[in-house]
């Protein structure tokens, strides 16, 4: 333990190195949730996984789990080539000393706002920009990451909606026919969604449905 707190208070230049190192790495691990949800993709491949299961009314199947293992394993893939940018730009210059911190949260920032800006509605992010009343940016480098991680939030959400209510259809036009059909038959007692969730499972084993979901959420990116 004394050794631990030797490490801070030397003032030998490798053991400051080492420690900016750990506190790098503890504060990276401490953001870690904020910045996969906030900053990447999972934001809406989670929620078109759950409106899939919720469309589908099969309640806890998939478990959220799978739901959440699936949504992170594509999140790693589709944010690959941005996550390998950081580390060649950022943390591998800072910790070979070849840069300073302030010059690696640049670099680092750089990959992820440029993924960001791609994925971000002007509107969204004019919204921000407004009400913290700062200048129209020059370029995607110059916008702060306080304004564009929450347009890109929201921007993230309104997407996943939007696929949410094309996946809701044709499962509602099933509801609504075999609610028709129960009630024409007389047997209004009878739950329909008891009735429906065979044909939608059906319909969604047919077309390939986790084949399309995760095609059109990898295309999206």
């Amino acid at each position: 333990m004394n050794e631990f707190i030797d490490m801070f208070s030397s003032s030998d230049p490798t053991n400051v190195s080492t420690s900016i190192k750990l506190i790098l790495l503890l504060t990276v691990f401490s953001l870690a949730p904020g910045i996969l949800i906030l900053m990447t993709s999972f934001t809406r491949i989670i929620i078109v996984l759950s409106f899939v299961r919720t469309s589908l009314a099969t309640q806890q199947m998939p478990p959220n789990q799978v739901l959440i293992g699936l949504a992170l394993f594509l999140t790693f893939f589709i944010m690959a080539p941005t996550f390998n940018e950081v580390y060649e730009e950022g943390l591998q210059p800072l910790f070979n000393e070849e840069i300073t911190l302030d010059e690696a949260y640049d670099s680092a920032s750089a990959p992820m706002k440029e993924f960001m800006a791609e994925h971000t509605r002007q509107k969204d992010l004019a919204l921000f920009l407004s009400y913290a009343e700062i200048e129209p940016p020059e370029s995607i480098q110059d916008i702060p990451l306080t304004a564009l991680v929450p347009a890109f939030a929201i921007s993230e959400l309104k997407t996943a909606f939007q696929m949410g209510f094309m996946i809701f259809i044709p499962f509602l036009i099933i509801d609504m026919a075999v609610a028709s059909i129960l009630m024409s038959m007389g047997m209004m007692m009878l739950p329909p969604v008891m009735i429906s969730l065979p044909f939608k499972i059906l319909l969604f084993v047919m077309v390939d449905g986790w084949y399309l979901i995760t095609h059109s959420l990898l295309s999206g990116f």
